[in-house]
């Protein structure tokens, strides 16, 4: 055998050798990939005591459901209690949740409404999850812009649910937000209650009430106050 040859059978000895180690490295690579798409996919749900299912999203440095709360459970099983009565809803001091107009066909679409004594529980949301507290809201908040100017970023795009007659949302953030209507302290139900989003925070302002944070048709604003405990409102829950 000429030296040539050898050497040349060497050559390809070795290159077999190392085309067949990068076949194994992309093999892996694309197992780990295969494998962290996944877990960015379970990541990307979570689930209430309920087994409702919600997508979420991260604005900032924080993680958010993508739709507003629809349990009627704790996250310990407990039943919240449902109140339809409008006496009784007024009188409570103890957690309760109800629907939008007392509609149940608005739970898919809008999420259920709770007074603050059920955010109080602390077990509103899922395990590993919890309602916003004011500076939560504000920290997200400053990440999505002014407030004065960036509600149509929050909003669902389009008029199926917002008439937005002052703007044109955008929904940057996949946030999502529905005017999933309120319950007033005294258990009513207000006409014009379907042209607000507002969401409850996690902190009191005193005895009587907590603050909270909405959206209305016919601005481009983000408010921001409080409001009394006794209220029906909508709940988004955040990572820990």
């Amino acid at each position: 055998m000429k030296p040539e040859q050898t050497g040349l059978n060497l050559y390809k000895m070795k290159l077999k050798s190392i085309l067949k180690g990068d076949v194994a490295k992309l093999f892996y690579l694309a197992l780990v990939f295969l494998l962290s798409g996944l877990t960015r996919l379970e990541a990307q749900t979570v689930m209430d005591a309920d087994s409702n299912v919600y997508a979420t999203i991260t604005i900032g440095d924080q993680i958010w459901l993508a739709e507003n709360l629809k349990t009627t459970k704790f996250n310990d099983g407990k039943k919240i209690p449902l109140v339809v009565d409008d006496e009784v809803w007024k009188s409570l001091t103890r957690p309760a949740y109800c629907w939008y107009n007392n509609d149940k066909r608005n739970k898919e679409i809008y999420g259920a409404l709770y007074n603050w004594y059920a955010v109080d529980s602390k077990k509103l949301c899922p395990k590993g999850w919890h309602v916003p507290t004011k500076l939560e809201w504000s920290s997200m908040l400053a990440t999505v812009g002014d407030e004065n100017y960036s509600g149509p970023k929050l909003k669902e795009k389009g008029n199926d649910h917002w008439k937005n007659l002052f703007d044109n949302a955008t929904d940057e953030f996949d946030f999502t937000a529905l005017p999933g209507g309120m319950r007033m302290r005294s258990g009513a139900f207000p006409a014009f209650g379907d042209s607000y989003a507002i969401w409850w925070s996690a902190t009191g302002f005193d005895e009587m009430d907590a603050w909270c944070r909405g959206l209305e048709d016919s601005s481009i604003r983000i408010f921001g106050g409080h409001d009394s405990k006794k209220n029906g409102f909508s709940v988004r829950c955040v990572k820990d």
